[in-house]
C-alpha cells in the first residue's frame, strides 16, 4: 500500500514537471518560487534558464540552498515572521521587473501561509489569529482563501498586480479538489474568488464576525481591491492525477471519481461503507476537521483512527491508508497513518482508549502508540491527499 501512495507522489515530482513545462516558455527576467514545491520547481526553471534572479519561498522543512536563488522559509500552517519577511520580499521581487518584462512564477500548495503581506493595519499577529480561528472552526480550503484573499497585498491576484506591468507566466502544482486557481496558494496571479462583502457575509454565517482581529474587520468593510491584470496559468500537477498514478499501479484497484472532502467523520462513513471483501479502492482528496480538544494529529491521522473504529469487528484482514503527499500532516512530522485490523488491540494494549483520543484530537500520540504512523519525511511536492483501502 505504500508503494501505491509512493506513486502517487512521484506523479507530482515538481522538478520533472516544470522541466517538461519549460520547454515552452520564452527566457523570464524573474524567476518567483511559492509553495512547499518551490525548491524543486526553480531548480528545474534554473536548468532552463540559468543566470536568471530567482526567489523562492517554501516550508522550514523544504527549504534548503539552491545555486543561483535566494531561499526564504515561512511558517504553515500559520504564518510567522519568515512569512512576513517572505511575503514582502516577493512583491519587492516583482515590482522591480518593469515594463516589457517577464515573470515565471512557480506555484504550489501551502503558499497561503507560507508568504503573507497583510493589507495595513491588518498585522502578522492577526493573520495569525485569523488563520487559527478559520483552521479550528472547520473551514475548507475554497472557505479560508475567500477570507485571506481580501486581507492580503499578495493573495487573490496581488502578485499579478504588484508585477504589472510585467508580463506573468505562471506554472501551477495543484493541491486542491478541482484545481481552483483562485484556490490553490490562495490565487497570487488570479483574481479573487470572492469579495470583502462575500467575506463578511461567510464570517457572519458562521458566527465568526465578532471573533476576528477588529483590523481584519476594518479592512474588510473597505472598498474592493483593483482589477487583476490578465496572466497565462497552466496547472502542471494535481490530486486527479496523482490519484490516477496509483490506479496504474494497483491493477485491478478502483479509483473513486469522487473525491473526499467534506467533515473527515463523513469520509470516514463512506470508506467504511466501501470496505468489501477482495475490495481495493483509491481515494484523493482533502478532508476537514473540527477542533474540539487539545491534542496533536491531522486530518490523515484522524481519518485513518475513524475508519479503523468503523471498521472494528471486521472479520476478514484489511488495512487503510491516508497520507498527506506533502509528508506532513498537520502539525506533526507524520505524513497520516497506515491502519489494520490489529490497530485499537495495539492502542489498548498500551493503555489508551482510542475513541477518548479521537475525541480529543489526539490521533498522533494514539497511532504512535500502536506502530502505525505513516513517516515519509518532507517529500517536496504538495497535491492534497491519497487514500487506499484494501480488504483481504
Amino acid at each position: 500500500m505504500f508503494d501505491i501512495f509512493m506513486a502517487g507522489v512521484r506523479r507530482a515530482d515538481p522538478e520533472r514537471l516544470v522541466r517538461e513545462a519549460a520547454a515552452g516558455i520564452t527566457r523570464p527576467d524573474q524567476v518567483v518560487a511559492l509553495g512547499k514545491a518551490g525548491l524543486g520547481m526553480a531548480r528545474a526553471a534554473l536548468t532552463a534558464f540559468p543566470g536568471t534572479p530567482c526567489l523562492v519561498v517554501t516550508n522550514t522543512e523544504n527549504a534548503a540552498a539552491l545555486h543561483g536563488a535566494t531561499v526564504m522559509a515561512g511558517g504553515h500552517p500559520v504564518p510567522d515572521e519568515g512569512s512576513l519577511r517572505a511575503g514582502r520580499a516577493l512583491v519587492a521581487a516583482v515590482s522591480s521587473v518593469g515594463a516589457g518584462g517577464r515573470i515565471l512564477a512557480l506555484i504550489s500548495g501551502g503558499g497561503s501561509a507560507l508568504a503573507v503581506d497583510p493589507v495595513p493595519p491588518v498585522t502578522l499577529a492577526d493573520k495569525a489569529a485569523l488563520s487559527r480561528l478559520l483552521l479550528g472552526a472547520g473551514f475548507d480550503i475554497m472557505e479560508m482563501n475567500l477570507v485571506r484573499q481580501n486581507l492580503s497585498r499578495l493573495k487573490g491576484g496581488g502578485l499579478a498586480r504588484a508585477g504589472a506591468p510585467a508580463e506573468v507566466e505562471a506554472l501551477v502544482l495543484s493541491d486542491v479538489v478541482g484545481d481552483e486557481l483562485a484556490v490553490i496558494a490562495s490565487g497570487p496571479t488570479v483574481p479573487p474568488m470572492g469579495t470583502r462583502a462575500e467575506a463578511r457575509v461567510l464570517l457572519e454565517r458562521r458566527d465568526l464576525w465578532e471573533r476576528i482581529p477588529q483590523t481584519c474587520r476594518d479592512v474588510l468593510c473597505r472598498e474592493e481591491t483593483a482589477p487583476t491584470p490578465p496572466c497565462r496559468n497552466r496547472i502542471i500537477g494535481s490530486n486527479r492525477l496523482s490519484a490516477e498514478a496509483m490506479l496504474v499501479a494497483a491493477p485491478g484497484a478502483t479509483l473513486d471519481p469522487i473525491p473526499l472532502t467534506g467533515d473527515v467523520a463523513d469520509a470516514a462513513a463512506r470508506i467504511a461503507a466501501a470496505a468489501r471483501p477482495g475490495v481495493m479502492r483509491l481515494w484523493g482528496g482533502e478532508t476537514t476537521v473540527v477542533l474540539r480538544g487539545t491534542g496533536r494529529g491531522g486530518r490523515n491521522q484522524e481519518l485513518a483512527l475513524r475508519v479503523a473504529l468503523a471498521l472494528r469487528g471486521m472479520e476478514r484482514p484489511w488495512a487503510f491508508l491516508s497520507g498527506g503527499t506533502d509528508g506532513r500532516d498537520g502539525p506533526t512530522d507524520a505524513a497520516g497513518a497506515l491502519v489494520d485490523q490489529g490497530t485499537l488491540a495495539r492502542m489498548t494494549a498500551a493503555g489508551l482508549d482510542p475513541e477518548g483520543m479521537l475525541a480529543r484530537n489526539d490521533s498522533y500520540p494514539a497511532l504512535a502508540a500502536s506502530g502505525d504512523l505513516l513517516l515519509t519525511g518532507g517529500t517536496g511536492t504538495n497535491v492534497a491527499d491519497l487514500q487506499v483501502l484494501h480488504v483481504g
